[in-house]
């Protein structure tokens, strides 16, 4: 079957589907409200469906590579996680939750293995369209540092809709839970910097290594999955867009994603580019430098938005050691965290165009990295958090 058109076309029986596809174009629509976007005065990709393209479009791949994924019946995944059971939750969003289950292999022979099982909520078109968008996108790429997407279930009956994914179990949780949940041991500085390297490299896969570009557009702490020895994994790719159209500088959108992480530039225009998941790393790197949270309602008012508050302690003042997690207890290196610093300074250029791209910031990242490693932390940090003079 090409496509779901459920809204239009739903059966009474249960309908398994076996290819999700969204409708025929070069991108994929994530928004009905995205159709009056073009009337913010600039040209999009959008503009260009007619227009043929130089390369293949998500759609089109995924054609190729749908038969990797396995087609899941409802009851297999029902009985995969006890009915749903509330002790096997793993995870709640606006999406719907997550839950931990045992399958059986494909090859119906040896022991169940473990996965996690995304149940969306029946929210309509907008969780359809998100659903077929993470599986079209996870079912095309490949990459260490993006989490595997083992098969879906896509069912219509007199109950409702019922979409659901299946991926790798990941038993670290998120970056997020390891950041700021004070029930879980302190992340490592060095175990903090793997991490957001491996991040960096699996955005600069999606920007840079694929036929197609993608653009992430929800990068944050929680999207980032670790695995059992805390390599990171993207997650969550329902917000993820294909890049412009050969000939076009951006992707005109209806601003969604995460307060708090959305570069300001498409906020103010809905203009989309690899430069704003940039900025979103930016983010990031001062959330592993503090250990707080890009928006903490919770802390004193000049403290909540944390891009507001790290200005007061620039990377080369005196006054920078103070931004750094006290959770860390001065186990980390000081110089390379000022690196760190000024490489989220960069990817949070106000002008789009003057961030670095992700291949770029791989590099300083490797960088920081070897200044970590080659001294020890107490060489640059003193007794009392400061630097030594």
């Amino acid at each position: 079957m090409k496509c779901f058109y459920y809204l239009r076309e739903r059966s009474r029986s249960r309908k398994q589907t076996s290819a999700p596809v969204l409708n025929e174009g070069r991108t994929s629509d994530l928004s009905t409200s995205e159709s009056t976007s073009t009337k913010r005065g600039s040209k999009s990709s959008s503009s260009a469906v007619s227009e043929v393209a130089s390369h293949r479009s998500i759609p089109s791949l995924y054609e190729e590579k749908a038969h990797n994924l396995r087609v899941f019946s409802f009851s297999e995944l029902r009985n995969a996680t006890n009915d749903f059971s509330r002790l096997l939750k793993i995870g709640e969003g606006g999406f719907g939750s997550v839950y931990k289950g045992f399958v059986k292999p494909a090859s119906g022979q040896g022991d169940r293995v473990v996965v996690a099982i995304k149940k969306l909520n029946a929210s309509g078109l907008q969780g359809h369209k998100q659903w077929v968008a993470e599986v079209q996108f996870l079912g095309v790429v490949e990459h260490p540092n993006l989490v595997k997407l083992v098969g879906y279930c896509g069912v219509d009956g007199e109950r409702g809709i019922q979409r659901l994914l299946v991926y790798e179990y990941m038993p670290n949780r998120t970056l997020d839970d390891h950041l700021f949940y004070r029930a879980l041991p302190v992340l490592p500085w060095n175990t903090r910097l793997q991490i957001v390297h491996g991040a960096a490299q699996g955005l600069a896969y999606l920007h840079e290594g694929l036929e197609v570009q993608v653009i992430y557009r929800d990068f944050k702490a929680s999207n980032v999955l670790l695995d059992g020895q805390f390599k990171p994994k993207l997650s969550d790719f329902g917000l993820a867009r294909e890049g412009p159209a050969d000939g076009h500088t951006h992707v005109s959108t209806a601003v969604v994603g995460t307060y708090g992480y959305a570069a300001p530039d498409y906020i103010e225009t809905g203009h989309l580019t690899t430069k704003s998941d940039v900025w979103s790393f930016g983010v990031v790197l001062y959330e592993i430098l503090t250990g707080r949270r890009s928006l903490d309602r919770e802390r004193p008012r000049t403290e909540q938005k944390l891009l507001d508050w790290v200005k007061q302690y620039p990377a080369d003042s005196k006054k920078f050691f103070m931004i750094m997690d006290p959770r860390l207890q001065n186990h980390y290196s000081l110089d390379a965290a000022r690196r760190i610093a000024k490489l989220a300074d960069m990817c949070l250029s106000r002008v789009a165009k003057d961030r670095p791209k992700m291949s770029e910031v791989i590099k300083e990242l490797r960088q920081a990295i070897q200044v970590s490693e080659s001294g020890k932390p107490q060489d640059t940090v003193g007794a009392f958090g400061g630097p030594r003079k």
